[in-house]
């Protein structure tokens, strides 16, 4: 039997733990739509938790390299925790490795979160969807509520925190962090990275 979920307790859920919300609607789906088992069940992986340590320092960390298979691809990653301890524990390091490829595995990937992406960006993606041909005869009020929803679409796939992580597609890059952030205790949190292609000067 499949369990009708409503989206607007897909948001509270979202709300209450900072889970996303695929994530949030999956555990919602394995407790048969039962709010507060959803909760908990969130809880038992790490995720909901790992919000109440996010405003802490990352001064620690590692840069961490990637070659992918092939040597034409090769990704320098950032990523920051609490202490040095930490930035040493095996975890830690498998958690930098996972991220690196999930980088060199979608091209799309240009930003680490939503608030990273710029004006440009944005105006650029809407003005692109705004020209497709199936909108043209569109009154315009219907228009742009296509094109923000478009938009809002594309932009994501750009965003490495929330893509499907690619050794588990039921939660997302970030829920993964999260997930470790539970494990280890300590925020934290992708810096930065660059992508490096063989043969373009400007790799990104």
């Amino acid at each position: 039997m499949t369990v009708d979920i409503n989206p607007q307790t897909i948001k509270k859920l979202r709300e209450k733990t900072g889970a996303g919300m695929m994530t949030c609607k999956q555990a919602l789906i394995e407790n048969d739509g039962d709010f507060e088992k959803a909760i908990e069940f969130l809880k038992l992986k790490g995720i909901a938790t790992a919000n109440k340590k996010s405003g802490r320092n990352t001064q620690e960390g590692i840069i961490y390299s990637y070659i992918h298979t092939g040597n034409k691809l090769g990704i320098l990653l950032e990523i920051n925790c609490e202490t040095d301890f930490v930035a040493r524990r095996p975890e830690f390091n498998e958690l930098a490795k996972n991220i690196a490829m999930q980088i060199a595995s979608n091209e799309n990937i240009e930003v680490i979160s939503l608030n990273d992406i710029s004006e440009l960006m944005k105006n650029e993606v809407w003005q692109f969807e705004s020209n497709k041909e199936d909108l043209i005869n569109k009154p315009e009020e219907i228009k742009n509520k296509i094109v923000s929803g478009r938009v809002e679409k594309t932009l994501k796939t750009k965003v490495l925190l929330e893509q499907p992580f690619i050794r588990d597609s039921t939660i997302t890059v970030e829920d993964y962090i999260k997930q470790t952030i539970s494990i280890l205790g300590e925020n934290i949190k992708v810096r930065r990275f660059v992508r490096y292609i063989l043969g373009e000067l400007d790799s990104l």
